[in-house]
């Protein structure tokens, strides 16, 4: 099917027309109110449109996990589910599983599964899916399932509804790693016995969500209908979803301000487009919905290139950048300057722990320090870097970088990609710099410990790419992980926060405070911690 319909007779019609052609669509999204609770409001749910949103940049692929750039995430969410989300107090609530039972020494997790619930493939989702989407799927996939399900003990399908995780000690934040974003349920009859990566279905995304894949003209949109045999009676309400990719910021722009799309988030509206769009009557802006995954940005640095392998050259880095101007200047104040390793909302985090204040003249001497002192032009030493291909803003970011760096005698040259090579050369430590954002994920244990950790130094993205190690760091975010006291974790992070400001393997930036622009005729918008990333099965347009 391509994206023009016939013309409708109703309004309605129109405008699903229009949405479909990429013009003037109709629009939706969810979040975890029910029909009732919507009727107790005087908004009775309504079947039946399109959904048109912005999708910046474009994904390699659809599958979750196979690529974790928040793009994916975002798409691969309206197809793929997990056993929990989670309430906008990171309270996990239903998804595929029905009710959990935890046992009073904490060691066992059990599961009971949605009814009557089929991939979109037709075959039902069992409780041998979700074990095999835990245990080889995630384990083979994700550093982060891989560090934190090492307290697993075992997981096993009781019968076809009941799934039981036992443990080797009590981990408290378990649950908060089993929603879609951390471990999607995958069809095992699909991906069992294949390379997940390279697997031909990949294609062909199956998942349990509201929306299967339908097609995906590359460069321009994707596009989902909606699953006939959702295990949600009645639901989802839209019939489309449509994902445009518009790489000009200018672009994209214009299509939210002359409703072409209904949604636009994260990446894709520019910083110093943010101000305007606030103004603009027929548009709701948010920075709720980020609550679960606690994004942070920070510099990239690849601690095997001299002279960035000594502490000193990238604390004097660090006082080199003003954080408070970029994020007032090129975020216009959405967000905050990270003033720590951890974001200010984590769990644990320390607030007598700070970042090298904005000090050229101490970063200069620190290089002094070092053995760099600058030659008869003025250059110390000379690096490459690799700006994040998100958008203008982040292009202006490493400009920036360049400019800080070259006030204190530091050449850097800018080598840019696309997503794609992006990521191809960070997994393959191709950088000397780069830039970066990662999300912290509600507790330390579920997502900061391995961009940290020695045993995460691997060719994948999202890792240790920098090559960090200290034993001191990793033995101390392990009694972190592996401790059910409350207080000896708070001990524990706190040194690591400690330590890490003096080693600096990052430079740390801003506190991310994404943007949603949205439709104001959308129900059930950012009702939970992950804003979009939930599957929009309760979205409706009124």
């Amino acid at each position: 099917m391509s994206p023009s319909d016939p013309s409708p007779r109703s309004r309605r019609d129109l405008l699903r027309a229009a949405a479909a052609a990429g013009l003037a669509p109709a629009i939706l999204t969810p979040g975890l109110m029910t029909v009732s609770e919507a009727l107790a409001q005087g908004v009775a749910p309504k079947r039946g449109g399109t959904l048109t949103s912005l999708l910046t940049p474009e994904p390699p692929v659809l599958i979750p996990l196979v690529n974790t750039q928040g793009p994916t995430i975002y798409a691969t969410t309206k197809m793929y589910q997990g056993l929990v989300q989670y309430s906008s107090s990171l309270e996990p609530v239903p998804e595929l599983a029905k009710s959990w039972e935890i046992s009073p020494d904490k060691l066992v997790y059990t599961f009971q599964l949605q009814p009557n619930v089929r991939f979109h493939d037709g075959k039902p989702c069992t409780s041998e899916d979700v074990v095999f989407s835990i245990m080889d799927f995630a384990m083979t996939l994700s550093s982060r399932a891989r560090s934190v399900f090492t307290v697993i003990d075992r997981t096993e399908a009781v019968d076809p509804l009941t799934v039981r995780i036992t443990l080797k000690q009590p981990f408290e934040p378990l649950i908060l790693l089993l929603g879609a974003t951390s471990v999607p349920i995958v069809p095992k009859h699909v991906y069992a016995g294949t390379d997940f990566r390279t697997n031909p279905a990949n294609q062909t995304p199956n998942g349990t969500g509201p929306f299967r894949f339908v097609e995906w003209q590359r460069g321009n949109f994707i596009r989902m209908r909606r699953f006939e045999d959702y295990w949600k009676p009645g639901q989802p309400y839209l019939d489309e979803i449509i994902f445009r990719i518009v790489p000009d910021g200018q672009s994209r722009a214009l299509a939210l301000q002359t409703g072409q799309t209904q949604i636009a988030q994260a990446n894709d509206i520019e910083p110093f487009d943010i101000p305007r769009f606030r103004q603009q009557g027929n548009i709701e802006f948010t920075t709720k919905g980020w609550e679960y995954f606690a994004p942070i940005s920070w510099f990239e640095i690849n601690k095997r290139v001299k002279p960035l392998d000594d502490a000193r050259v990238r604390r004097a880095m660090s006082h080199a950048i003003d954080r408070k101007f970029i994020n007032d200047r090129l975020w216009f104040g959405v967000g905050k300057p990270a003033t720590g390793p951890f974001v200010s909302t984590l769990r644990f985090r320390d607030p007598e722990v700070s970042l090298p204040e904005y000090d050229p003249k101490k970063a200069m001497a620190l290089l002094d320090e070092a053995g760099l002192k600058p030659g008869a032009n003025g250059i110390r030493f000379s690096i490459k870097h690799l700006p994040l291909p998100y958008g203008e803003v982040w292009t202006r970011l490493s400009e920036y970088f360049r400019t800080c760096m070259q006030r204190i005698g530091v050449e850097v040259t800018l080598e840019t990609t696309d997503a794609g090579g992006w990521a191809a050369r960070m997994a393959s430590w191709e950088f000397d710099t780069s830039v970066n954002f990662v999300y912290q994920v509600a507790d330390p244990a579920l997502a900061v410990e391995h961009y940290y950790l020695s045993t995460n130094i691997k060719h994948v993205t999202f890792t240790n790419v920098g090559g960090y190690s200290n034993p001191k760091v990793d033995a101390l975010f392990e009694k972190g992980r592996l401790s059910s006291d409350p207080e000896v974790r708070r001990q524990a992070y706190a040194e690591v926060q400690k330590i890490i400001c003096e080693d600096m393997p990052y430079l740390y930036i801003q506190e991310m405070a994404y943007p949603t622009f949205y439709d104001k005729r959308l129900k059930n918008m950012m009702a939970t911690a992950l804003g979009v990333h939930t599957s929009f099965d309760d979205v409706f347009l009124v």
